[in-house]
């Protein structure tokens, strides 16, 4: 099989300016494109610098104000862990305070208990011993303190309790955003180290988004301010709350002291004027029996002269009356008869006198009995009566504070008692 040739047609023939200016239109687009391919890698030289040195600074910037957010947030965390701290010591010291007062409470019972003893045993007292006296006042005055002073110790207790619960809550709100800042912290220090070769680095779907619990840096720091402040106002309510209760409880001693003091005085007073009183009597009732004695004696004496004198009258009647039965003329009223007559009314009117004077003295020593009786009695009611006082003073010895002694002394005086543990037994 034959090939076929084929010929192509030629190209026509420039001439010479077509050729010229063909070749000028080369050059013109080889320099046109020379051109922009300078500009184009000047542009990109340009835009790679600036764009690294804008990332760069971007990156350091972004760096700065990591490490001056991390900074600002230790420097909260390093205040609120002071608070925390604070906190924590003052609610310790709260609840010393507390513990202590309760004690002091718990020790006003026995007050309570020995002052209401001695109202109910003299409240006791017989007849005209009991009375309202300075001492009976006094006691009820201090009814009236140690009721007051556990009234008072009661409500400063419940203050105390509820200012540690307020203190928990805020304890737990300075944890809470403790803990918020160490997370935070842990976070941004990550942040700050990471960088572009980390090997967890991805695209994020959305990295520009707001979180709807984002707040504002000015809402953030009134937060904090808020907090700090909250913490710092139960600090110091904390502080002038101890305080009262250490002012409640001295002045709660001291005023059932000085009260106990004028107690015992009136008490000391009523028994000595008790004591005057019945030593008094006593003598009165001494000297009483010795008059009765003597008015014994003289009564006896007197019913004595009483019989004599009609055994006298008796043998003056018997005489006259035998005389009268004289003969004749010698019944005369002679001296004798004169003498006996006389002798009979002297006698009558001596056993008249006697007889009054019997009867007055029966009447007055009736009348030193009753007084003697009346005396026995109110001086055994003054006896009762200074027996009842002297058991409630020597009841009220318990309420004395016990003085120390020996190592315990020099402790207190040199203000160690805390410092040196307690020996138990």
């Amino acid at each position: 099989m034959q090939s076929v040739v084929t010929y192509e047609k030629p190209l026509p023939h420039l001439t010479l300016p077509d050729w010229d200016a063909r070749l000028y239109g080369l050059q013109v687009t080889a320099d046109t494109r020379r051109a922009d391919a300078f500009d184009l890698r000047y542009s990109s030289y340009q835009l790679r610098n600036e764009t690294k040195i804008k990332t760069d600074w971007d990156s350091y910037h972004n760096n700065n104000r990591l490490r001056a957010r991390v900074y600002e947030i230790e420097q909260w965390k390093s205040t609120l862990q002071e608070l925390l701290e604070r906190l924590d010591r003052e609610m310790a010291a709260l609840k010393e305070e507390k513990a202590s007062t309760e004690r002091e409470l718990e020790q006003l019972n026995m007050p309570l208990l020995v002052c209401s003893e001695c109202l109910s045993n003299r409240d006791g007292r017989m007849s005209s011993e009991l009375t309202y006296d300075l001492a009976d006042t006094e006691l009820k005055k201090e009814l009236c303190v140690t009721e007051s002073n556990k009234k008072m110790l009661i409500d400063r207790c419940q203050s105390a309790w509820e200012k540690i619960n307020k203190l928990e809550v805020v304890k737990f709100k300075l944890q809470l955003d403790l803990n918020d800042k160490n997370e935070t912290l842990q976070i941004d220090k990550d942040m700050l180290n990471l960088d572009k070769d980390c090997a967890n680095i991805t695209y994020k779907t959305d990295s520009l988004k707001t979180p709807r619990r984002m707040i504002t840096y000015d809402q953030w720091l009134q937060k904090c301010e808020a907090t700090k402040k909250m913490a710092i106002d139960e600090l110091q309510d904390t502080l002038r709350l101890r305080e009262s209760l250490f002012v409640a409880r001295g002045r709660a001693r001291n005023a059932l002291r000085a009260q106990t003091d004028v107690t015992n005085y009136m008490m000391r007073r009523r028994i000595y004027e008790t004591q005057r009183a019945r030593n008094e009597l006593q003598w009165q009732k001494m000297k009483m029996e010795e008059n009765m004695d003597r008015l014994a004696t003289e009564l006896k004496t007197i019913g004595e002269q009483f019989a004599d004198k009609v055994n006298a009258l008796k043998v003056a009647e018997t005489r006259l009356e035998t005389r009268g039965y004289r003969p004749g003329i010698e019944l005369a009223g002679d001296e004798a008869d004169i003498g006996m007559k006389e002798e009979v009314r002297n006698l009558r009117e001596t056993i008249r006198q006697l007889q009054e004077k019997q009867d007055c003295a029966k009447a007055t020593y009736n009348a030193l009995e009753a007084a003697s009786i009346k005396i026995a009695i109110d001086l055994g009611d003054k006896e009762q009566s200074l027996e009842t006082d002297t058991r409630a003073l020597e009841m009220r010895a318990a309420l004395e504070p016990k003085k120390p002694t020996g190592t315990d002394k020099n402790l207190i005086l040199a203000s160690i008692e805390d410092e040196v543990p307690k020996m138990e037994g």
